[in-house]
């Protein structure tokens, strides 16, 4: 899973086509990138399958329960249980700007945002800054290394794939006093939400959906870990910003 200088929502449909675009320019890279081109295909496969059978049913049937309230509501709490990892990385990376964005929105949200039900500091003007684990290493100087399919979990990188391990340390969730059933449940939440959010996106990256989610993610990584400068040679400026959608595809990529 942009220092974001505007919060100007962005639709996953219009994010993905915008993803091709970049893909254009990095293709060779992309390639180049995946050595584990055969094991990651397996891995792709599998994911497909459980998202054929399992989750994309379960997401659907979810959707058509809930009222948009209640699901911009789950999608808001999720969001402000995250800031705690968002103040971590941008303190970690030495954007004190983002750090005091993120703490503002956990305060404000969590008190009079109702835990995070309502998203009052993004219609106050306090966007999101989203940062994880990979983003900081990046930051760093670290390389993405192989791009890298995970099993449940989907595309990733070498260095994007330490966050799955790294910041769950981050969230309040895992040191919630409930029980392990609790918890297990609100992470699969989680997850279905996400995925729910995405159906909209669906028939965007046709053809070989392998090839098509290796380049839109590594390019979005490109664009996280840059702060969203994009250096291209043939259809945009280098100083081109594009502004986030509301985060579901942050959780997705």
């Amino acid at each position: 899973m942009v220092e974001r200088t505007t919060n100007r929502l962005i639709s996953a449909p219009l994010f993905c086509l915008l993803a091709l675009l970049f893909s254009l320019n990095s293709g060779a890279y992309a390639q180049n990138n995946d050595p584990l081109e055969p094991i990651n295909r397996v891995s792709h496969g599998f994911n497909e399958v459980l998202d054929t059978f399992l989750l994309k049913p379960v997401s659907k049937t979810y959707q058509f329960i809930m009222p948009e309230f209640a699901e911009r509501g789950v999608r808001n709490v999720f969001t402000n249980v995250g800031e705690v990892r968002n103040i971590v990385h941008n303190g970690l990376q030495g954007k004190g700007k983002g750090v005091l964005q993120s703490t503002g929105r956990l305060l404000i949200n969590s008190t009079v945002g109702i835990g995070g039900l309502f998203d009052v500091a993004t219609k106050i003007g306090i966007p999101v800054e989203r940062e994880d684990l990979g983003q900081t290493l990046g930051s760093w100087g670290v390389k993405p290394g192989p791009y890298l399919v995970v099993p449940f979990f989907g595309p990733s990188s070498l260095r994007d794939s330490l966050g799955l391990f790294g910041d769950p340390a981050l969230s309040p969730i895992t040191y919630a006093p409930v029980q392990v059933e609790i918890k297990t449940g609100l992470s699969l939440l989680s997850a279905v939400q996400t995925r729910a959010d995405l159906l909209s996106a669906e028939g965007i990256l046709a053809g070989d959906t392998y090839v098509n989610y290796r380049e839109a993610y590594l390019s979005k990584r490109e664009f996280d870990v840059n702060d969203g400068q994009i250096e291209t040679d043939d259809f945009i400026d280098d100083d081109f910003e594009m502004d986030e959608d509301e985060g579901f595809l942050d959780e997705a990529f």
